[in-house]
């Protein structure tokens, strides 16, 4: 006695209960189906024809009662099971064709292939010759809008063999065709049932319920009449029909088959990037939100670089290594403490100082014919150019020789120069006043810029210590003094042995006090690094609003693709096979978000640097924006991937 292919024992099918009336469809089947039979199921509208074929290719489960499949029992396997059940024995051929609209007669005729991970050369190569075989060869790359109905109806049938096919579950092949059509439809099915393969036909027409072999009519969820039961034994199994036996060793062994996740990830990329280009507007307008948050993130920490970095090098300009010794009060009580030239001239012998030189200065009135401007004035040693790094431009510096003799000479600054000289072609041995004393330009330092706040190094002026000393200021002690450490990395050690000196020269007195450049520039540095995070941080509220896009996006395609969700499922698609379907179009959203962000990003810098911001694009926000973007789709596309993952095959594959 051979084994059923199908064994339906006292199956039932209700819907409704709890607060809706309960409809039971199927009232008690009872039916077997051996390998190479041709049957079809007759029924009225209504008479739960549908159900019972969605009962029989595993895309729904009954309330109750028992489906053996190959003997073994369906309600035992799980949902990736069924799905392997599905693409593996069964092929659907729907009245309504259930094609997929953006995918070609080739791709639709692929799908089954790509869950069962054949590779892709063998994939191609069946499915043309699928096609090849039902006549469509030359239609390989249409779509099925450019398809009439009865090709249609071929491709579905191509599809359903694409596998195996070895049991064709047809509902209504024939409903939505022209006789000449149908008739061809029909034959295919014979011919499919004459090579082996077991033909379930559903079908409310008689005439053509009569191509099959055995006749099945049901009415009100009964079975009323079976034509096989007139016969004496199950007809003999042909030699190329499917034995249950083999499926039974095939369910137990493939079940646990993978499948190709790179044909699987190749066609999710392909069919997202379809369906982004047929609502290409949609897509538009959901990237908005992507592609401006993206850039936003880009461009705000761009500036933000490009301004701290900027500050950092007009402040690192006077050297990282300087140090700065000025008098201070011990406490409030406390007159200021003096530094004069004997401590410098002691500190400088120092092994941890390269250079010192003593600063004294104010901010003074300065005059040049009748044009009058307030400037700092310095007086220092001919050190100055080496400890801040600052060259003279035009001119020259003052020599040693001038600081001994207190020569009134000077050397200015840009700032001075544009305000005071503007048009003196050459400023080079004019006289200018500084508190009604006549001194001479001798150079114009380098630009400088302002280093911090309001600031300005290049309103200043150089002049011999000496001079400042006797002509301006009245007082030989310094304001306070520039120290050059000789190693920048070893500052506080130097630092600290200063300290040790002033403190043995003070008779232990801390009545002074030491700042340095490489404190400020990271103070700096800290700042500006904030304002970028916050910068940043407020452009991230744009990936949010993009990432909220995405989602209601998503949501939108689930419900517009729930048919064909349906129709993946039914070719065997598994629920992480539509997770992953959905997100990698969310993802795909947030890629082509993400670098058209970062081109827009690159634009805007563009813009601004030629306007004269100070920008500096870096490669890690860069990479971080996309990243974000990236992240974005995947989290709020997830929630719309599950839902469509989620979906009853049956539901689904009945959605309008």
């Amino acid at each position: 006695m051979h084994t059923p292919l199908i064994d339906l024992r006292q199956i039932r099918k209700a819907y409704g209960g709890d607060d809706s009336p309960l409809v039971e469809v199927l009232r008690g089947i009872d039916l077997s189906i051996h390998a190479g039979e041709f049957v079809a199921i007759v029924g009225a509208s209504g008479s739960g024809k549908s159900t019972l074929m969605n009962i029989l290719g595993c895309l729904d489960r009954p309330t109750s009662g028992e489906y053996l499949f190959a003997g073994e029992n369906v309600a035992q396997l799980d949902s990736d099971e069924l799905a392997w059940l599905r693409r593996e024995a069964f092929g659907f051929v729907f009245q309504g064709y259930h094609l997929i609209p953006s995918g070609s007669a080739q791709e639709n005729v692929e799908m089954p292939a790509i869950y069962a991970g054949t590779p892709a050369a063998e994939r191609h190569a069946r499915a043309h010759a699928l096609l090849e075989r039902l006549g469509l060869g030359t239609r390989t790359g249409n779509r099925p809008h450019q398809l009439s109905g009865g090709q249609q109806q071929r491709v579905s049938i191509a599809r359903a063999l694409m596998n195996g096919g070895h049991i064709i579950l047809a509902d209504e092949p024939t409903g939505a065709l022209d006789s000449h059509s149908g008739a061809e439809v029909m034959s295919l099915l014979d011919e499919l049932a004459d090579q082996g393969h077991v033909v379930i036909l559903i079908t409310h027409d008689r005439e053509v319920a009569q191509r099959a072999k055995r006749i099945i009519e049901i009415r009100d969820g009964l079975i009323i009449s079976d034509s096989a039961e007139h016969a004496c034994a199950p007809p003999a199994a042909n030699p190329g029909a499917l034995q249950a036996v083999d499926l039974r060793q095939r369910l137990s062994n493939g079940s646990s088959q993978t499948g190709a996740w790179k044909g699987e990830l190749l066609d999710a990329v392909q069919a997202a990037w379809r369906v982004m280009w047929i609502n290409r507007f949609r897509t538009a307008l959901t990237l908005l939100g992507i592609v401006i948050g993206v850039a936003s993130v880009v461009v705000m920490l761009a500036v933000g670089e490009g301004s701290k970095r900027q500050v950092m090098a007009q402040m690192g300009a006077f050297g990282s290594n300087i140090i700065y010794l000025s008098g201070s009060a011990p406490n409030p009580r406390t007159p200021e403490g003096i530094i004069t030239l004997d401590d410098v001239a002691e500190l400088s012998t120092l092994p941890q100082v390269e250079r010192i030189m003593p600063v004294n200065g104010s901010t003074a009135g300065v005059r040049f014919g009748n044009a009058d401007h307030s400037s700092y004035v310095g007086g220092n040693d001919t050190n100055f150019p080496q400890i801040f790094n600052w060259p003279v431009i035009q001119g020259s510096y003052f020599t040693q020789a001038d600081e001994d003799s207190a020569a009134a000479v000077a050397v200015i600054g840009t700032k001075v120069r544009d305000k005071l000289l503007k048009d003196v072609a050459d400023p080079i041995g004019q006289y200018i006043l500084i508190e009604n004393v006549p001194f001479q330009i001798l150079g114009v330092l380098a630009e400088k810029g302002a280093s911090s706040g309001d600031s300005d190094s290049d309103n200043r002026i150089a002049v011999p210590y000496s001079a400042a000393s006797t002509r301006l200021f009245g007082s030989r002690n310094p304001q306070y003094v520039v120290i050059a450490a000789k190693d920048a990395r070893k500052v506080k050690d130097a630092e600290q042995a200063i300290e040790q000196a002033m403190l043995r020269r003070h008779h232990g007195k801390k009545d002074f006090e030491l700042t340095n450049n490489a404190a400020m520039i990271q103070a700096e540095a800290r700042t500006q690094g904030t304002l970028s995070l916050m910068l940043g941080a407020i452009a991230a509220i744009s990936l949010l609003v993009g990432g909220i896009g995405v989602m209601n996006i998503m949501l939108m395609t689930v419900r517009e693709r729930t048919r064909e969700i349906g129709i993946r499922m039914a070719t065997g698609a598994r629920q992480r096979d539509i997770l992953r379907q959905f997100l990698t179009e969310a993802l795909m959203l947030s890629v082509v978000g993400g670098i058209a962000g970062i081109g827009l990003a690159l634009l805007v810098g563009g813009v601004l640097l030629l306007s004269g911001v100070a920008i500096a694009f870096q490669a890690l926000a860069v990479i971080g924006a996309f990243a974000c973007a990236l992240v974005t789709g995947v989290i709020f596309g997830f929630m719309p991937a599950r839902k469509a993952a989620r979906l009853d095959p049956v539901t689904a594959l009945t959605s309008e």
